[in-house]
């Protein structure tokens, strides 16, 4: 009898298919991870096993909802079931029938989803996958799908949905899902955070009601657990836990990620980052902002006072780049990817040495994400924010909140300040100037709306010393600084209007709208033009239309005489009189024509002619 090793892929209860067992390998995952190893005979509480558990119960007909530490292999335990659950059916799938459907928040952890299940479908030609994604033409998508079909689906919300209500194309999706087996919700809670929660309920109305589905997630929130309330019947509940005499029985954090944090005013935060990456050119980091404007600003500032690094900018509202992006930072061995929380759920990028907040984020389990996308599956990693003097108590909030330790890192010396040549480059460039003025504007934004609004206090907040850190030229005009005094910023002494895009296209273009400006002001004596689009001029037009139209109803109301506007009220108080019953229909037609003495024609003054005609 052949000796199985405790902890293999072996020693599940259910025997996986060979060619399954064989891709683990291929892929060197000869054995689960330490976090999903089944807990000992007789020891009480609930299964600390991730895929040890979530397997068997897939294949038992039941449906789970898991919470698992980030980077514990959440997705390997979901494809697995799914490979297994399909390979059973009794009738086999049609090109166009829909076994599985695995829904994700974002493109780039659907992209990566994509890619390891590719992997296990490979062995097995008659599955076909399909990946639904925004950024990519729908009615391509409608056309693969026909062409190729899709047994096993991995989409976004919004473009699942989408495909759904695509029925004058020929796609009919509702019933090719009629034969679904699996559903699987990944980041449930991220899911529901960024406001998908009405694209759920509607794909779910779409599918059937006996399937299996898996909910998986690093943390299980309110909505998280009204969405299991209504998706799942009967389901096991899964907690894993990290293992071993450092982890906390509630630790959400990987148990090797070494979490540091470094206490800086807003106008040093700047230099520090920069010293830290020139420090550490060799490794690979991930640098988290918290507005796609602050990542566009800072991105570009990177590239130009960190050489020899690769600095690549990724956030929520690139179009089509964002998936060559992702890809070409997943490959690199070394380099810098400036993003947003678009990159804090589930994705896997390999050996990412360092996580860098620049800015902490919104929620404190935004937090825990961000931290996770280093120290995966065993690795070692480490990660360190930023904070402020008047947010230095965050630490102690999330050691209480999230069960997070963090370790102080000693301010640095760096060499030079190179706030000036931030500043320099935005007086060249006016691309540069305004992506700082957005930025600042943003993150000001952004902090207002901090879920833990009792440490981050936007009163709190030295907005001078905020500005010197963004390099500001002057500050911007913005509600959040109306009536206030900044004696310790001081702007640069120069005319906005005059720094000049280094694009000559731009230049070229902005030039000839002001020479337009400057023409209307000319032709309208000084005042400004209208034009399409301004705010300004929107305001000034509708305050001429509203002058037109008292001026038209005065002249209208000065041709009504004293004789008519007497009849008119009669005849409303003798129509009162009728609808309260008080007279009747004979006596209200009375009251008219008495009311209206027949007029002659010299009355009117018309001629006898016209009277007989």
């Amino acid at each position: 009898m052949e000796h199985v090793t405790e902890g293999s892929w072996e020693s599940l209860p259910v025997p996986l298919h060979p060619r399954v067992l064989g891709v683990l390998r291929e892929l060197r995952f000869p054995y689960m991870t330490p976090v999903q190893v089944p807990s000992p005979p007789g020891e009480a509480g609930p299964p600390r096993g991730g895929q040890s558990a979530t397997i068997p119960l897939f294949l038992k007909n039941k449906d789970v909802a898991a919470e698992a530490v980030t980077g514990s292999g959440k997705t390997l335990a979901f494809v697995i079931p799914i490979l297994e659950i399909l390979l059973r059916r009794e009738e086999k799938l049609k090109k166009r029938q829909v076994g599985a459907i695995i829904i994700t928040p974002t493109r780039e952890l659907a992209v990566q989803i994509d890619e390891v299940l590719s992997h296990f479908t490979k062995p097995f030609p008659q599955f076909s996958q399909i990946l639904w994604i925004g950024g990519r033409n729908p009615g391509e998508d409608v056309a693969r799908f026909k062409e190729h079909g899709g047994n096993i689906v991995v989409a976004t919300p919004g473009r699942l949905e989408d495909m759904f209500r695509r029925r004058a194309e020929g796609l009919d999706l509702a019933s090719c899902v009629r034969s679904l087996d699996v559903l699987v919700l990944d980041e449930a809670d991220r899911l529901l955070d960024m406001g998908f929660e009405a694209s759920i309920n509607t794909i779910l109305e779409f599918l059937p009601k006996q399937r299996r589905t898996g909910l998986f997630s690093a943390t299980q929130t309110q909505e998280v657990e009204s969405l299991v309330r209504a998706g799942l019947r009967n389901p096991v509940r899964i907690s894993v836990k990290e293992k071993g005499a450092t982890a906390s029985s509630s630790q959400k954090t990987p148990s090797r990620l070494q979490n540091h944090y470094m206490v800086c005013k807003a106008d040093e935060k700047f230099n520090q980052l920069v010293h830290f990456l020139r420090n550490h050119k060799q490794e690979k980091h991930l640098v988290f902002f918290s507005t796609c404007a602050c990542v566009e600003y800072y991105g570009k500032a990177l590239e130009a006072l960190v050489r020899g690094v690769e600095i690549m900018c990724l956030h929520g509202k690139m179009k089509h780049k964002r998936n060559k992006i992702f890809m070409g930072f997943r490959k690199l061995q070394s380099g810098v990817l400036v993003c947003t929380d678009v990159m804090a759920r589930g994705i896997d990028i390999p050996e990412v040495d360092w996580v860098l907040q620049y800015d902490p984020p919104s929620s404190a389990s935004a937090f825990v994400h961000r931290c996770g996308r280093t120290a995966r599956i065993g690795h070692g990693g480490s990660a360190l924010v930023f904070l402020l003097p008047m947010e230095e108590s965050y630490v102690s909030f999330l050691a209480i909140n999230q069960k997070c330790p963090l370790q102080e890192m000693v301010l640095q010396q760096p060499t030079a300040d190179l706030l000036p040549k931030l500043r320099a480059m935005a007086l060249a460039d006016r691309a540069v100037f305004e992506k700082g003025v957005r930025a600042f504007v943003s993150h000001i934004q952004a902090y207002a709306k901090h879920e833990c609004s009792l440490i981050f206090r936007l009163k709190d907040l030295d907005f001078a010393a905020l500005a010197r850190g963004f390099a500001l030229l002057r500050m911007p005009r913005m509600p959040e600084l109306r009536g206030r005094q900044f004696p310790d910023f001081v702007p640069v002494d120069i005319d906005t209007d005059t720094i000049p895009f280094k694009d000559k296209i731009r230049e070229k273009q902005r030039q000839k709208l002001l020479e337009q400006q400057r023409r209307g002001k000319t032709e309208n004596g000084g005042r400004r033009k209208f034009m399409k689009n301004k705010a300004w001029s929107k305001q000034k037009a509708k305050k001429e239309r509203k002058r037109r139209s008292e001026k038209r109803r005065r002249e209208e109301g000065s041709d009504i005489d004293n004789e008519d506007m007497e009849e008119l009220l009669s005849d409303t108080r003798l129509l009162k009189k009728l609808k309260k019953g008080k007279i009747t229909e004979e006596e209200f037609e009375k009251g008219l024509l008495a009311r209206r003495p027949i007029k002659t024609a010299a009355d009117l003054g018309i001629s006898d002619v016209e009277e007989d005609c």
